[in-house]
């Protein structure tokens, strides 16, 4: 099955509430268990739910949420139409209007995409909690987490977008991604969302089917915009400035981010962006995403006239056949970056003009401050491996000569490339010099290197916080940096083992994300002075316990590694 999942993504890419007012009438529930619970109860209530409890206005009709720990939490709010059937592999449409009060109590279903053997692996299950429930064609819906409705403040925004790759995941699905600590703790709204995935928001059907498939092969980044515009449209109702809003994604929602940042018609729906471990600089090529296209319709056996019954199947035929074609076709092409091999955005000369920062930024982005961070050890091998913790620095370089995996060998320049990143990090374990050897910042570098040539600024980060799990084995690997940023380490405990420890760099993390948010810039006085970054010195935070400004500490290994 031809899919560009986690892994293989960022392989590519580089590696205390107010009272709310319904018309007339103000109903203080939160008020209620924050400042007589608070100072007389420390166990009262902290639920509240009920017909005019948490209920807001939006373009389409009222939404009821309920109050948590004092957040007003809205979840699955529709921004867009059922995408199934005559709306399959169109652009989003807007959701109908409705008149009844919606319950935005539960959260909306993820895109459609492969289930079976989710949970197959029980270790993996245990590490990342994997929050999974119903998948549908009607998947473009929304969260809220926001400290007060219509109470007249204007809260800095943060859109967060999933990772998974363009093929996996949803708004939800790892406990670190929830908002309501970081709302909060910082009195900002927060928003979360789903969007079409796969071959259902990425299958370029324009060369075969014409104008009405124009957009085929980008509708589920349109799927993203049409939140945007939700969010301009209606933030405000639940406290949140659509003035001020910051995008930020992981891995493959942190590619997401990058290619926002080239699409005319997400201009102006956001103000800053955050990418974390997805430095995408480059989108799919049209060419080869029309001939996927073609390849799907030969698959399915039909004719370009008689394209519309691609959307009369189920999703889950539609999915096979198209993951039949995907696997056919990359048969009959060279090697090469994997991001081509599948269903991905493309440069379609329409809804994105080019790639987002290859072979330089796109010029939508120049007035976005961006904040980059990628992590020491995105690949741990050992996690699942522990006789690799006692190899030698000479088996290391076996092992990196030939492939790992989907991981390329370095061939004749292993032993110098090894040695180098040895010299640069002389702390580290053979296996820890290895992790950070296939980790490796190129692809992050890249992407900070084209965006510090526009006007607005570029900070950027790496973490390298070791978890105490799985003896010592996990490392800071991918995905482990998300719930310190957003105040979750003690909710996110399989990534954390919980405690003082990890909350005290969140607490620091999470200010300067905050601070990114209300100014384009992360620094506060509970860090070092983080300096803007730059091509020649590569002023980069190291975030760990203490953390420090470092200049480039890998440029030199760094410089010899093959180019992709």
């Amino acid at each position: 099955m031809m899919k560009s999942n986690r892994r293989d993504f960022f392989k590519t890419a580089g590696i205390g509430a107010a009272g709310l007012t319904l018309g007339s009438a103000v109903t203080s529930v939160a008020g209620c268990a924050t400042a007589e619970g608070k100072a007389n109860d420390s166990d009262g209530q902290v639920l509240f739910i009920g017909d005019n409890i948490a209920v807001a206005n939006t373009t389409y009709g009222k939404v009821k949420g309920f109050v948590l720990r004092d957040i007003y939490t809205f979840r699955g709010i529709p921004y867009g139409a059922d995408t199934s059937g005559p709306n399959r592999f169109m652009p989003p449409q807007k959701p109908k209007p409705w008149t009844d009060v919606f319950p935005a109590v539960w959260w909306g279903n993820a895109a459609p995409q492969i289930m079976d053997k989710r949970y197959a692996n029980a270790y993996a299950s245990f590490a990342d909690h994997w929050n999974y429930d119903d998948v549908s064609e009607d998947c473009l819906r929304l969260n809220v987490w926001t400290p007060s409705l219509s109470d007249g403040k204007k809260r800095p925004v943060l859109v967060w977008l999933h990772g998974g790759g363009f093929v996996n995941g949803n708004g939800i699905e790892q406990d670190g991604y929830m908002g309501d600590n970081f709302s909060r703790k910082y009195d900002v709204v927060f928003c979360s969302l789903n969007h079409r995935l796969g071959p259902l928001g990425f299958t370029n059907l324009a060369g075969a089917g014409g104008e009405k498939y124009a957009a085929s092969g980008n509708v589920g980044m349109l799927d993203i915009v049409a939140a945007l515009e939700w969010v301009r449209d209606n933030i405000a109702s639940f406290g949140g400035d659509p003035g001020n809003v910051t995008i930020m994604g992981q891995s493959g929602g942190g590619g997401k981010v990058t290619i926002l940042t080239a699409m005319p018609s997400a201009k102006g729906l956001f103000h800053k962006a955050v990418v974390l471990s997805g430095a995408m600089t480059k989108a799919g090529e049209k060419d080869y995403a029309e001939k996927l296209g073609s390849y799907v319709l030969k698959e399915a056996g039909i004719t370009p006239l008689q394209i519309n019954k691609l959307q009369e199947m189920t999703w889950q035929e539609y999915y096979d056949l198209a993951n039949r074609a995907a696997r056919s076709l990359a048969k009959e092409m060279p090697g090469g970056v994997m991001m081509r091999m599948g269903f991905n955005p493309i440069v379609d000369g329409t809804y994105l003009l080019q790639h987002p920062y290859f072979p330089e930024a796109a010029p939508t982005a120049a007035d976005i401050p961006m904040l980059i961070c990628s992590t020491f050890n995105e690949f741990s091998p050992s996690r699942t491996d522990a006789a690799l913790e006692n190899i030698s620095i000479d088996e290391v370089k076996d092992k990196l000569k030939n492939g790992m995996g989907f991981m390329p060998g370095y061939g004749g320049k292993t032993g110098e490339i090894v040695d180098a990143y040895t010299k640069a990090f002389p702390g580290k374990k053979p296996i820890g010099i290895m992790s950070m050897v296939i980790s490796n910042r190129k692809g992050t570098i890249a992407l900070a290197d084209a965006k510090a040539k526009q006007a607005a600024p570029v900070y950027l980060a790496w973490f390298g916080w070791q978890p105490p799990l799985f003896d010592n084995r996990m490392r800071a690997f991918h995905c482990s940096d998300i719930c310190f940023w957003f105040a979750n380490t003690d909710l996110m405990l399989t990534h954390t083992g919980g405690g003082a420890r990890p909350r005290k760099l969140s607490g620091k993390m999470s200010a300067s994300l905050l601070q990114f948010m209300k100014t384009g810039n992360p620094n506060h006085p509970g860090m070092p002075e983080w300096p803007r970054y730059s091509t020649e010195k590569g002023e980069t935070m190291i975030l760990d316990d203490m953390p420090e400004v470092k200049d480039d500490p890998d440029r030199e290994a760094r410089k010899l590694l093959p180019s992709s």
